[in-house]
């Protein structure tokens, strides 16, 4: 319904000295537009894309054969623990750093799941350190018992906000919906949190987001490393 009482102004920061808001924003700005413009003009210049409710809109399908997974050589692997109502998660990626680009090849998604069972559907997969959840520490105990190199992630105040903003900034996240079918759901399905009048609100629902977080834990190191980075030009 239109009021005609109503003021609406749309600015943008590119009519702000540049002082303002300082170098790097404007650097990340400029970054951001060459990588995923879509994201851009929604974050930066505030339009309306999509639904405007989408977490990932960088993500695609890419069919991924055994040639080009056996050529991956920054492999990294996480795992979200679930049982009785949430599904374990275990995912396997390759991390391109100089392109900022994610290739997730590989998935274990089941529930009711022991650990015994879960290491026993891993193994197969696994390719050195495993990253997982570590609010289990029972569980990630247990799992190094039956013989799987496994580390609990991070976890800061900040950390899911964090990871769910790096991801969403990576140039692609390319996924094989053929072998990783319930990663691909998640992702391209995840939407922010709504308030009582159905609006989107800058929060992340923990629902329907076990192989997102898998794969935050797996990429964890490379997210401290970046932050770490961060800070320093930020200084």
């Amino acid at each position: 319904m239109e009021d005609d009482a109503r003021l609406v102004h749309h600015s943008t920061y590119k009519l702000v000295p540049q002082e303002w808001l300082g170098e790097q924003f404007f650097n990340d700005a400029a970054r951001l537009k060459a990588k995923n413009e879509r994201a851009y003009r929604h974050e930066y210049l505030g339009e309306v894309t999509g639904t405007g409710g989408a977490v990932f809109d960088n993500v695609e399908d890419m069919r991924m054969t055994d040639k080009q997974i056996a050529q991956f050589d920054h492999i990294y692997q996480g795992l979200d623990f679930g049982f009785a109502v949430d599904p374990l998660a275990f995912v396997s990626m390759h991390y391109d750093a100089k392109h900022e680009i994610v290739y997730i090849y590989d998935e274990v998604y089941q529930q009711k799941l022991t650990n015994r069972a879960a290491y026993q559907k891993i193994k197969p997969k696994l390719y050195g350190w495993v990253t997982a959840d570590s609010a289990e520490p029972k569980s990630i105990k247990e799992l190094q018992d039956l013989g799987m190199k496994i580390k609990g992630a991070k976890k800061g105040p900040d950390s899911i906000a964090f990871g769910m903003k790096w991801l969403q900034d990576r140039a692609k996240i390319y996924i094989d919906k053929r072998r990783c079918p319930n990663t691909y759901r998640e992702f391209v399905s995840y939407e922010y949190e709504q308030n009582r009048q159905g609006q989107f609100i800058s929060a992340y629902p923990d629902v329907n987001n076990h192989s997102i977080d898998a794969c935050r834990y797996a990429l964890d190191s490379v997210m401290e490393r970046d932050k770490i980075i961060a800070k320093r030009i930020n200084y």
